[in-house]
């Protein structure tokens, strides 16, 4: 038995449990650690213990605070009583009234407004700024300086600039106040007057450009637009979401226009590509005796004929004999009388138009009316062909499908309506009509190996 000195010592262990909840029996061995891996869902469940039960009742209170800054934004317990209840008195007025002091807001209002109460979290990228710190340096050292009364150094070689630049003004005379007059540091930029310009006055415009003091001049050919067409053309009457009777059917017949021309240009083009029919053997005897009987005929005509006398001299022309001096003398006066003539007659005939002003006028009248007609035509081609398309590449324009709803696709209101056509490919029309990009067409795949088709092994053993 021990002795009672021993029995109160803490080295003796006692027998009686303690009355705390946090007490054990001392003479208890502690729990067992669970050793084992930890690194799979697996190993949780089968080693969870007190770690796991204090990290599920963390997660549960950290989810109750988020789910009551959320819904109050705050926790509930640290709120007033009256932003968590309200009177109800029976009367809607007076509770309206006592609550808020406005209507109620609508439902559909309610629904729009977020149902967090927690702030969105700041963008702090959005309130950064390009060199913040270095213009923060750079503003904080100009206030220095203006405090201390001084200027900036270019500021000062801007002011020395201008000072340099500056026109003498003449004086004012008796009658003018130069109240009227603008002060000496103001000026109009744009004006020919520029005290900032006075300086490149009078040299080279090639060396101004080329030293970069005076910008290029801009080409007028720069300044022209390739086409005369609107950016955005107005669609016709018809093809609007409820367009009138007329302007549809207006709009249908142009359409109709259009496959009608399309369907005959595909016909042509069948018709020319057609194989032609097979020949009869008629026809084909009657081409293999083509030329026989027509030299047969020949061959008779040069028998009935008979050969060429040997002895008729050949068809040769005369020999030009030697003119006398009288046939010379003879064609002299004779050209000479008819050069007089010929005077005679074209002076006889001035006389004569003495007599036709009016029809001459008349002439010069019709004359100078086909030429105006003719410049009017140019003019009129020129200006149909300002708003046609220019052939720009190796393709050409070719213009879009209308964008039409027969009568039975019409829709009965706006819910209903089908779009039709497709803004992207419009806009993309719209550049290769106004010459702005030339008419494309899309790329087609052209693979660079040939395909290489292998058959599984699997696919093969089950087939076998």
């Amino acid at each position: 038995m021990a002795a009672p000195g021993e029995a109160g010592g803490g080295a003796a262990p006692s027998g009686f449990l303690g009355l705390r909840a946090g007490s054990r029996d001392p003479g208890a061995r502690g729990p067992r650690r669970l050793r084992g891996s930890r690194n799979r869902k697996k190993g949780w469940k089968r080693w969870a213990g007190p770690e796991a039960r204090l990290g599920r009742e963390l997660g549960a209170f950290l989810e109750d605070v988020a789910l009551q800054q959320r819904a109050a934004g705050g926790l509930v317990a640290e709120k007033p009583d009256e932003s968590l209840f309200f009177l109800d008195t029976g009367n809607e007025e007076k509770d309206r009234t006592l609550n808020q002091g406005h209507e109620k807001p609508l439902r559909i209002d309610l629904i729009l407004q977020p149902d967090s109460k927690v702030p969105a979290p700041k963008d702090i990228l959005a309130h950064q700024v390009p060199n913040g710190r270095k213009l923060k340096r750079k503003q904080q050292l100009q206030e220095k300086l203006a405090e201390r009364g001084l200027v900036p150094r270019a500021q000062r070689l801007l002011q020395a600039r201008l000072q340099r630049a500056r026109p003498a003004t003449p004086e004012p005379s008796a009658g003018q106040s130069g109240a009227d007059e603008p002060a000496g540091s103001f000026y109009d930029i744009w004006s020919d007057r520029n005290p900032l310009d006075q300086a490149l006055a009078g040299q080279d415009p090639w060396f101004l450009e080329q030293t970069k003091k005076q910008r290029v001049r801009r080409p007028a050919r720069l300044e022209t637009k390739p086409s005369e067409l609107p950016a955005v053309e107005v669609i016709p009457a018809g093809g609007s979401y409820n367009p009138t009777f007329p302007a549809h059917q207006a709009l249908l017949l142009q359409a109709h226009e259009v496959e009608l021309r399309r369907q005959k240009a595909e016909e042509k083009l069948e018709r020319q590509l057609r194989f032609p029919e097979a020949p009869t053997q008629e026809a084909v005897f009657r081409e293999q005796c083509e030329g026989l009987l027509e030299e047969s005929a020949d061959e008779g005509s040069d028998a009935e004929d008979g050969p060429e006398e040997p002895g008729a001299p050949p068809n040769l022309t005369r020999l030009r004999e030697k003119k006398t001096e009288q046939q010379r003398r003879r064609e002299k006066e004779a050209k000479a009388l008819e050069a007089r003539r010929l005077g005679e007659k074209a002076a006889r005939c001035r006389r004569q138009e003495l007599f036709q002003l009016r029809a001459i006028r008349r002439q010069v009248k019709r004359r100078e009316a086909e030429l105006l007609r003719r410049c009017r035509a140019r003019l009129a081609k020129r200006r149909a062909e300002a708003t046609k398309p220019r052939r720009l590449g190796r393709l050409r324009y070719e213009e879009p499908d209308l964008e039409v709803q027969l009568s039975t696709e019409l829709a009965e209101s706006l819910r209903t309506l089908k779009p039709e056509g497709s803004v992207l490919r419009d806009r993309f029309k719209s550049l290769q009509k106004r010459n702005l990009i030339e008419p494309r067409e899309r790329a087609k795949f052209k693979r660079k190996y040939r395909l290489k088709y292998v058959e599984k092994r699997a696919f093969r053993e089950v087939t076998l």
